[in-house]
């Protein structure tokens, strides 16, 4: 029986000492006791090096598993340092819904092999699967429903099951069709147990639960699953045709995988960038939002460039440049986010969008004028010059106002272009933010103190 890790950096700790000093009989035995989620995020957490001395001691019949949980450029690494007669024997055991979601990662020659180690019908299935888009219901489904017909009575679809021999794993509700397939409704696992063996399947399924579309997103999947606390669900084609299933552990991953990025995206990076990948790796992966930022440093330092006497001939200028900037873009980012949120849970659309950036307009608005009032004051007790704050404050007062409203109406601009929010929304933002802060502030400085 597997066991936990109680303490994740423990067992990494004791596990690099233990391969540095060749004590491998140890690292064996720690490992066979292991679940293969959690000897995936130690593979996660170990520099390339290391990673590879402990995948070569990982036990063959739990490295199919293994290579689904761990990120993506791991799983490159690991899938080029093993031979391909053990990888072809990791994988080929692999639920076919499972197989289809590393299958793009493996060399030609293996996937060659495998496809010719398939039955017809399990290499269909694959092929079904790998004709929708990762990111789909069709993408994520598994194709082992169990189907029964309405006209069927429960004794002999218990029969059936007995017969059968095997419940595919997450399975609480058989799924109901004709003849051709049609969705009909589920046949949940607890009225089959529970309801008078003669009663007919028709009289005792629920006609309530909606199967998913084969091309909603994942996303949409997701929430369907959230909404309707769901353990699984049909998904069916345009026809209404039953074409799969999907079950709560894909969705998990569904839940993991868009948490991780939203968090790397605000930062430029992929959600699947090896944390300890090499250095020369990490520095390409990472010069692309840099080179995007500098380009927007220097839109921002053009726009100061063109204020150079009006700093010259007043210092405080240079001293409190920066707190306009940095308000705006604080303010800014909390809209963006709050939007990006929204949007994410299918929250904001057309029918709304209006209405939340007047909202967000307005709190701008509101606490422009707070904070105006705060830096204004601060500024006239520092430097003696009431011009000087009104100045600040005003500015202030129009960075955040345009801060507001460009983190609202951003995200849906790059949605309708087909541009990931989270991956750009902040990078022009703190564009917009530092160019109006800077020319609003340096602006009104020219004007009012020249």
């Amino acid at each position: 029986m597997p066991e936990s890790i109680p303490n994740i950096q423990l067992a990494i700790q004791q596990l690099s000492q233990d391969l540095q000093q060749e004590r491998l009989d140890h690292v064996i035995e720690f490992l066979d006791k292991r679940y293969p989620a959690e000897i995936s995020l130690l593979l996660d957490s170990l520099p390339y090096t290391t990673r590879e001395k402990l995948w070569l001691l990982v036990d063959e019949k739990m490295q199919g598993d293994i290579l689904l949980h761990v990120k993506e450029e791991v799983r490159t690494q690991l899938i080029k340092c093993t031979p391909a007669n053990t990888l072809l024997k990791a994988i080929e055991k692999l639920d076919t819904d499972d197989l289809a979601d590393i299958l793009r990662d493996l060399p030609d020659t293996v996937i060659a092999q495998l496809l010719r180690s398939m039955d017809k019908q399990n290499r269909k299935y694959l092929t079904d699967i790998l004709s929708y888009p990762e990111d789909s219901a069709g993408g994520l489904m598994n194709i082992d429903p169990l189907l029964v017909r309405p006209e069927l009575s429960l004794e002999v679809v218990l029969r059936y099951l007995r017969y059968h021999g095997h419940i595919p794993k997450g399975t609480d509700a058989l799924v109901v069709t004709d003849r051709k397939r049609t969705y009909l409704g589920l046949l949940p696992i607890q009225s089959l147990l529970t309801c008078d063996p003669k009663k007919l399947v028709k009289e005792v399924m629920s006609h309530e639960d909606e199967a998913i579309p084969v091309n909603f997103s994942s996303t949409e999947v997701a929430n369907i699953f959230e909404k309707r606390d769901l353990i699984s669900a049909p998904v069916v084609d345009p026809d209404n045709k039953v074409v799969g299933r999907i079950t709560i552990d894909d969705v998990v991953d569904v839940i993991r995988d868009d948490a991780e990025h939203s968090l790397m995206s605000m930062a430029g990076l992929d959600e699947e960038e090896d944390t300890f990948a090499p250095v020369i790796s990490s520095a390409r992966h990472r010069n692309v939002w840099l080179g995007i930022n500098l380009l927007t440093a220097l839109l921002a330092s053009w726009v100061i460039g063109h204020f150079d006497a009006t700093i010259e001939k007043l210092v405080a200028l240079a001293v409190l440049m920066p707190i306009v900037a940095s308000m705006g873009g604080i303010a800014g980012s909390q809209t963006l986010t709050l939007v990006i949120r929204g949007m994410a849970l299918g929250q904001i659309g057309t029918a709304n969008i209006r209405w939340l950036v007047n909202r967000e307009v307005f709190v701008g608005m509101l606490n422009g004028l707070i904070w105006a009032l705060v830096v204004s004051l601060i500024t006239l007790i520092w430097f003696q010059d009431t011009k000087l704050a009104m100045i600040i404050g005003l500015a202030l007062m129009i960075n955040l106002l345009v801060a507001a409203f460009a983190g609202a109406v951003i995200p849906m601009v790059l949605a309708r272009l087909s541009i990931d929010p989270a991956l750009a929304g902040s990078v022009i933002l703190t564009t917009i933010t530092d160019v109006i802060g800077f020319l609003s502030f340096l602006g009104l400085a020219t004007l009012v103190l020249l």
